[in-house]
């Protein structure tokens, strides 16, 4: 694993230079050329006040065993001062630069899957229904190309900073009491169009940490917009599954990507 920073200048952008206020990008090579032309990006949980170790570097190590080149995204977080939209720059950020660098990092750049868990989900939701074609004139040629996902893929997310949210993500993206205008800004749900990209969306009816109303609302929008999409709730499992051995999900999503990314050779 490699890791890189996001941006060229990151001290212009952050409140101190501790490691923790640094966003950066890890790099895992595959094993195996299944889909070695294909980024996952990959979006970790832990409420926008931690990232959990389980699904970055965690869910890394899937992806790479199935020949996918992944990348985790350590964004910036709400403990250390950030609130929204600094978040949704670092992702948007993350998948500009892996496809400014395709050509180098062999990958294709219109094969780019973003995957996202819990707050994570979240803020994959938000980069999902609010990517941009990039600023053709900056300065930063990584600012120049699109930061829209190819694929989104979705575990136990956040979607909603409504009724339905879990208090403590929605405190560390938008501080305490945030506006009404504000809240409607971050929920995904509102924000979903026909250009929003195909998703795999799953969640857990017993998950007692995010209602399963979130994904609800999402995919009922993504139903609305015309979107393709695959949704699973599964009756059991607490929130944070990941994927671990055993989980359903994991091979329900793999057959979902396998349906859309051709391979490289077989399996």
């Amino acid at each position: 694993m490699k890791t890189i920073p996001l941006y060229s200048n990151p001290s212009d952008l952050v409140r101190n230079d501790a490691p923790e206020h640094i966003p950066t990008l890890d790099i895992y090579t595959p094993f195996g050329k299944s889909f070695n032309d294909t980024a996952v990006v990959i979006l970790p949980g832990g409420g926008y006040g931690v990232l959990s170790d389980h699904e970055s570097e965690g869910f890394a190590g899937v992806f790479q065993l199935w020949g996918f080149k992944a990348f985790v995204c350590n964004y910036r977080l709400g403990p250390n001062g950030y609130r929204h939209p600094v978040m949704l720059h670092d992702a948007a950020r993350a998948v500009r630069l892996v496809r400014a660098r395709a050509s180098e990092w062999e990958i294709n750049p219109d094969k780019i899957v973003l995957v996202g868990a819990s707050a994570g989900g979240h803020l994959a939701a938000t980069l999902l229904t609010n990517w941009d074609n990039g600023q053709p004139n900056h300065p930063d040629p990584v600012e120049r190309v699109s930061s829209r996902p190819n694929l989104g893929v979705l575990c136990y997310p956040v979607i909603t900073m409504g009724e339905a949210t879990n208090g403590w993500t929605r405190d560390n993206l938008l501080g305490q009491n945030p506006s009404p205008q504000l809240i409607a800004a971050l929920s995904t749900e509102g924000h979903v169009t026909a250009n929003t990209p195909p998703c795999f969306v799953w969640h857990t009816h017993a998950d007692p940490v995010v209602p399963v109303a979130n994904p609800l609302l999402f995919v009922n929008a993504l139903h609305r917009a015309g979107v393709p999409f695959e949704f699973h709730v599964y009756q059991d499992g607490q929130h944070g599954l990941g994927m671990l051995d055993g989980v359903p999900w994991v091979d329900d999503c793999m057959r979902w990507l396998k349906n859309r990314l051709p391979t490289n050779a077989s399996r």
